[in-house]
């Protein structure tokens, strides 16, 4: 293989740029050509295509977001596009083509692998709602990012004595929810795989407040409710004034942590081998602290696995 490509797709991701800094630079070690894709899918129909070398890619590992720019393409979706996406892949000579994404950007690997282009798919998603890996590239870094803002929204909750609803991203995937709420010790947290009960939580909220509890932090995943709504409620119901704080974007943003940046480096490193060995339709991932590979179709037949025992304990450390 002498010439391979590179695209993200979707949401952005803090670590999406360490992971085509390794690409690149894998690739060139082994004396591949890179050729980087603006703007995802939409950017291939429309030829958004340049070389990418070693300078191209330097000073990026530190940076959020992606210098290849992200965007949603609704003609790539259908049959048309994906002949067309193969057709200029064909006509740039790139002989394998890396994708950086969520499940829709491998949906869009996968269809292309059927139109005879070699794929190789790298998980890039803060929801980490990808099921055949423990990992994305991305979420730890959101996860820090929702501690920190949590911890700054506990030090005025409690000055004010009152409840604060956080809503952290997480449409389908509490994982961000809860593991924010289990480090930053938050008193009920909402997620979408679980039912909730209001009345449980405010009950909960004036035990607390009994013995004298002077604030309280609920960590909502977008997914599970609104956020207007469940401040109303527990107002309503427990008279202490309830706030709500939407933490949104922020998520997404900001220099990518150690773990991700690792992760990123070492994926970016192993989708790079894979072409170099002639693999086709694959997806990297990290499970039980190995990396490893699947088939994408397997892959995304995976469902993700809600995380009850650490919900429990949550649940138990915040009585």
């Amino acid at each position: 293989m002498k010439r391979i490509g590179v695209l993200t797709s979707g949401g952005d991701a803090p670590g999406m740029n360490a992971a085509i800094r390794a690409i690149v630079r894998t690739a060139i070690y082994n004396k591949v050509e890179v050729f980087g894709i603006r703007r995802g899918y939409q950017g291939l129909l429309e030829q958004d295509i340049e070389p990418l070398n070693i300078y191209s890619v330097a000073d990026i590992i530190q940076k959020g977001g992606t210098i290849l720019r992200s965007s949603r393409s609704e003609y790539f979706k259908t049959e048309a596009g994906q002949k067309k996406a193969a057709k200029v892949l064909k006509d740039f000579g790139i002989e394998g083509l890396i994708v950086i994404g969520g499940d829709g950007s491998f949906n869009g690997g996968l269809k292309l692998s059927k139109q005879g282009v070699k794929i190789i798919c790298i998980p890039g998603t803060i929801d980490n709602d990808i099921g055949c890996t423990d990992y994305a590239i991305g979420f730890d870094t959101a996860l820090n990012t929702a501690i920190d803002a949590i911890g700054k929204i506990r030090d005025t909750t409690s000055s004010h004595n009152r409840v604060n609803v956080v809503e952290v991203m997480g449409r389908d995937c509490g994982d961000i929810a809860l593991f924010s709420g289990l480090a930053g010790g938050a008193e009920s947290i909402i997620v979408p795989e679980k039912d909730y009960n209001l009345d449980a939580i405010c009950d909960k909220l004036l035990r607390g407040k009994d013995r004298g509890k002077l604030h309280s932090i609920i960590i909502l995943a977008e997914g599970a409710g609104d956020f207007n709504e469940m401040c109303k409620g527990i107002e309503e119901r427990t008279g202490v004034v309830t706030r709500g704080t939407t933490l949104g974007y922020i998520q997404r943003g900001g220099s990518p942590t150690s773990f991700d940046r690792i992760l990123a480096s070492r994926m970016g490193n192993k989708a790079v081998n894979l072409l170099l060995q002639g693999a086709d339709s694959r997806v990297t991932c990290i499970r039980g602290n190995q990396y490893l590979d699947m088939d994408i179709d397997e892959a995304l037949k995976i469902k993700k696995e809600f995380d009850m025992d650490a919900f429990e304990i949550a649940d138990i450390l915040s009585i």
